[in-house]
């Protein structure tokens, strides 16, 4: 595969390389597009959107599961996960961020990817994790009989995506490198992605511009709720509750939230999630020693409170950093 000669190409975007930066006390746009992944996974277990997974010569493969050898990314299953994740991260990002000539993406103030892990904590698997035993305390001696089942969540996913303002989206999205050449990679690796536009509140801001561990949580409202005052309530109430907890100052680097008030284009997933938050930390250990703190529990029963807790969700991901022109990052003035 050629590479550039330039060695800075790829990390020019980002903090130390960059001459220049910005900041911003006022709410950020941010389109937070959940993604999964293109593989054979039969679409009555993952939807898809129309043109999505694209085979060897281009075409879309209406269910991938029929031909799984088509599939333009990997036809391999046992390879599948692992060489789009490599993919993502080292051949999609780089060409989002490439500037080619007479195009420019300085609207783009931040993109970060969160790669989901599968054995960092998720609302399907939560900590504290406990040795499989027998009634008299020892390890159990068929564990083959016993192996628990794996719950994936809805996304693989998530690319956070900044800008000043909503004109900025298109004035990125509507450039032919965007709405041409980015869109057909998306359509090869990805299977699904969601096209919300949502206003950032950063609420603890970061002191570092690399922090490697991600926890997301997906809000939808209470139904007794409009989105409006589960917002409100989010946004005040709930934050306060976090922002009280001990637990939270020790161990969280950052936390934002993310709330939904539109979408680029026809959205039937993405229009459905009422907030997001997002929290950083330093290791995977520290996010599960959150998760497990006292302080942890007093948020979860609050955050139960305004939240369908049945489609609500949480996982946990590697945070990569491909644009950050944000330095140093400041709380959003409310």
């Amino acid at each position: 595969m050629a590479t550039s000669i330039d060695s800075s190409a790829d990390n020019r975007h980002r903090p130390p390389y960059r001459a220049t930066y910005q900041t911003t006390t006022a709410p950020l746009i941010v389109t937070p597009t959940f993604l999964t992944r293109a593989d054979r996974t039969p679409p009555t277990e993952r939807p898809q959107d129309e043109g999505f997974t694209r085979s060897r010569d281009g075409q879309a493969l209406d269910n991938p599961a029929a031909e799984p050898a088509k599939i333009a990314l990997e036809a391999n299953a046992n390879l599948a996960y692992e060489h789009w994740d490599e993919y993502w991260r080292k051949v999609h990002g780089p060409k989002f961020a490439y500037e080619e000539p007479d195009t420019d993406n300085e609207p783009v103030l931040r993109y970060d990817q969160i790669h989901r892990v599968a054995a960092g904590p998720s609302s399907y698997f939560r900590p504290p994790y406990l040795a499989m035993t027998t009634a008299d305390a020892k390890l159990v001696g068929d564990p083959h009989a016993q192996v628990p089942t794996y719950q994936r969540p809805r996304w693989d996913g998530f690319a956070y995506i900044a800008y000043a303002t909503e004109a900025d989206i298109d004035k990125v999205l509507k450039q032919p490198q965007y709405d041409k050449r980015i869109v057909a990679d998306e359509q090869t690796v990805f299977r699904m992605v969601t096209r919300s536009i949502t206003r950032e509140y950063i609420l603890l801001p970061s002191p570092s511009h690399r922090d490697p561990i991600t926890l997301v949580k997906i809000h939808y409202r209470h139904p007794s709720l409009s989105r409006e005052a589960f917002q409100q309530r989010l946004l005040t109430e709930h934050a306060a509750v976090v922002l009280a907890q001990p637990a939270t100052h020790a161990y969280v680097r950052r936390y934002a939230q993310l709330h939904n008030i539109g979408s680029t284009q026809f959205d039937p997933e993405g229009s459905r999630m009422d907030a997001i938050s997002v929290l950083a930390f330093a290791s995977m250990n520290d996010v599960e020693d959150y998760l497990s703190s006292d302080g942890y529990r007093v948020i979860e029963v609050d955050e139960a409170s305004i939240t369908d807790i049945e489609q609500s969700e949480f996982w946990t991901g590697l945070t990569y950093s491909v644009i950050n022109r944000l330095l140093p990052e400041l709380a959003t003035s409310l």
